[in-house]
């Protein structure tokens, strides 16, 4: 019964671990797994991080040579598609595709509603300070959508 907040790619970087991920903080970047780890939610004193591999795992080498071609990129505040920024699972829904360029994951409508159909004002306010409409029903992705997709099969719990 998790519920994920974030995802990233792993990837070994001169000899270490490593997350190729997009954060707030920094944008599409390259972060030490034991740093992913302990910036994680915790239950019972472990991070609350689900490692999960894809069931083909053709075309893993190209994805995460398109992902390192986005480092440095900024973080897409704004979660629409196509605009040269990445949320986190943007950056991983944009990365892995098929031979023919066909995105793996599937992009859905994004809700920014809560449970009673009220638009939260974190979000009111997040978008009005960016003089944007809220992308509500604009296709995306998040990480709680694609933790259930078919085409993974989870791999290692550090919890």
């Amino acid at each position: 019964n998790l519920t994920f907040t974030h995802i990233g790619i792993f990837t070994p970087d001169r000899g270490t671990d490593c997350v190729l991920e997009a954060t707030s903080e920094g944008g599409v970047k390259i972060t030490p797994m034991q740093e992913f780890l302990d910036r994680a939610a915790h239950i019972d004193g472990q991070p609350a991080v689900v490692a999960m591999r894809l069931r083909d795992t053709t075309g893993t080498a190209q994805a995460l040579g398109r992902a390192r071609e986005r480092l440095g990129l900024p973080y897409d505040y704004s979660f629409r598609p196509d605009n040269g920024k990445f949320y986190c699972s943007e950056l991983v829904w944009e990365c892995y595709r098929t031979n023919d360029g066909s995105p793996i994951f599937t992009a859905r409508p994004m809700n920014f509603r809560a449970e009673d159909g009220t638009l939260p004002q974190f979000w009111t306010e997040l978008f009005a300070r960016r003089s944007e409409s809220v992308p509500e029903g604009v296709p995306g992705t998040n990480p709680n959508d694609m933790s259930q997709e078919r085409t993974l099969r989870e791999v290692y719990r550090w919890f």
